[in-house]
């Protein structure tokens, strides 16, 4: 009995000893993209892949939810450089790909995964991941991705089931940039000022009107922003672009929203970002941003393959033209630390120049509403139609102030507050550590203050009127001085200037005032 014993022992020491082939395939991909995993899915994969592909895949936490899950990010190379330290020091550009920021719009987390796999195995992109880190963050809003229903999103073709728009604690993450309210946007703000990437991606998924174009690209330094810089931001928009028409899509290279709601024939206007959005938060720090959205009355495998596609796209073009990008991303930098004394676009408006374009739609008809009472558009899908539409894609300038020539003083009893803020975004100040008497300053005089009929995320948005005036000022110890030569200096006064759309004041939080 004991020698037989032994020899069973003996014969199943082999099986124990072998170690199980990590599963990198997905919920959606055995579905057949009917589907989409669970956030459990997305904590299992991040392990699976560094099992996987250990010298060329790190997977960490870089925040916690309000909910208490982790949030999991995925730094991927085969540069040797997983830490942004190795980064920095190896020069290697970083592509930010962010999924999910808006949890029901989930296709960025399915297609980053398998494009994953299949740039780690070699069947696609060869040689682009020893150019660059990809810093893949598959589901941005990690509770609100849990809050999983069937019609979260009721004009999206799959899948079956989604997450849903905001937080738990129902932020909207693209609207929190600048203000940071929400704790993710925090743990993001500390990741992007950790890593710094070249490039960010934000996938989304676009509803509305039905018509044949399947992806929109979008994004900035394009329109505004540092001036040379745009001409990166033009390069990888209308690289993505291409690129996309030969992989089967019907891109458009502006974000197709009706300019009267539900009415086509109106036309579209194309807006440049304020920087509560991502698009508009990025060229700020003189960073590249693309928005990337898929049509979501196109089925979600189709929705997959165009989001999948278009990061291969961008990785590529990266992976060309990075170290380029990367000086001269550096260079706007140095021009923001010069803008003291310059007029500098707090904001920026479309003309009423408009052109007409072809866009690629189906037959419609207006008919009444039986649940409004109004009329509502119905498409027909099995007729397509070509649009002959106005699109109004003149960007300027809108309010302009000329920078400070030295920077922004905070008075000690607002230093908390603003600081905190400044903390956020990696801005640079320091702390006055003596009084200073009768300092000779400017100060900003309202003309007029207009508060909003309806509060915002917890916020009374206030529009403010008024311009900066001589004046003279007893600053206390605990004052902070914000200088205006720093390469951050265009975030600066997104968040100081008062007219600015998402300053502090703007978003009320001087409204004891």
């Amino acid at each position: 009995m004991y020698r037989s014993l032994l020899a069973l022992a003996l014969l199943a020491t082999p099986t124990i000893a072998m170690a199980a082939k990590p599963n990198l395939g997905t919920v959606a991909e055995r579905s057949g993209y009917q589907q989409t995993g669970r956030y459990d899915e997305v904590i299992a994969l991040c392990d699976a892949f560094q099992l996987a592909f250990p010298k060329a895949v790190r997977c960490f936490d870089f925040g916690i939810s309000p909910q208490g899950r982790p949030m999991k990010a995925l730094a991927v190379s085969t540069s040797g450089a997983l830490t942004a330290e190795d980064a920095r020091t190896k020069g290697v550009p970083v592509v930010l790909a962010q999924g999910g920021i808006h949890a029901g719009e989930i296709d960025g987390k399915d297609a980053g995964f398998g494009l994953l796999r299949d740039l780690l195995q070699g069947k696609v992109g060869k040689g682009v991941l020893d150019k660059l880190v990809l810093l893949f963050v598959p589901v941005f809003n990690v509770d609100g991705h849990e809050n999983f229903k069937a019609w979260n999103r009721p004009n999206q073709r799959g899948p079956a089931e989604m997450g849903f728009r905001v937080t738990a604690q129902r932020y909207n993450l693209n609207r929190d940039y600048v203000k940071a309210d929400a704790p993710e946007m925090q743990a993001m703000l500390a990741l992007v000022n950790t890593w710094d990437p070249l490039a960010t991606l934000d996938l989304h998924v676009t509803d509305g009107a039905k018509f044949r174009h399947d992806i929109s690209v979008t994004g900035d330094p394009v329109n505004v922003g540092d001036e040379a810089l745009r001409e990166a931001g033009k390069t990888l928009k209308a690289g993505i672009i291409a690129k996309l028409k030969t992989q089967g899509s019907l891109p458009v290279d502006f974000y197709p929203s009706f300019a009267d709601d539900d009415n086509p024939a109106s036309g579209f206007v194309e807006t440049a970002y304020t920087p509560r959005f991502s698009s508009g938060y990025f060229p700020l720090r003189n960073r590249l941003v693309m928005l990337i959205e898929t049509h979501s009355w196109k089925t979600y495998p189709e929705r997959v393959r165009s989001t999948y596609n278009a990061v291969l796209d961008t990785l590529e073009l990266v992976a060309q033209h990075g170290s380029q990008w990367r000086q001269w991303e550096q260079d706007a930098d140095a021009r923001a630390a010069q803008l003291a004394g310059t007029p500098v676009p707090l904001d920026y408006k479309t003309t009423e120049d408009k052109r007409i374009i072809n866009f690629l739609g189906y037959a419609y008809k207006r008919v009444p509403s039986t649940i409004s009472g109004t009329d509502m558009v119905v498409y027909d899908e099995r007729t397509p139609q070509l649009w002959m539409l106005p699109l109004r894609d003149t960007i300027v300038p809108g309010i302009t102030v000329i920078a400070p020539k030295a920077g922004y003083l905070v008075p000690a009893e607002y230093a908390a507050q603003v600081g905190a803020a400044l903390r956020l975004h990696g801005i640079e100040f320091r702390t006055l550590t003596s009084p200073h008497t009768q300092a000779a300053v400017e100060s900003f005089e309202t003309d007029s203050v207009k508060f909003a009929a309806a509060p915002t995320e917890g916020h009374q948005r206030s529009t403010l009127t008024g311009s900066w005036k001589p004046a003279s000022a007893n600053l206390v110890a605990g004052a902070l001085f914000v200088p205006i030569a720093q390469a951050k200096a265009r975030l600066v006064m997104a968040i100081l200037e008062p007219q600015a759309p998402d300053s502090i004041a703007a978003w009320g939080g001087f409204n004891n005032s």
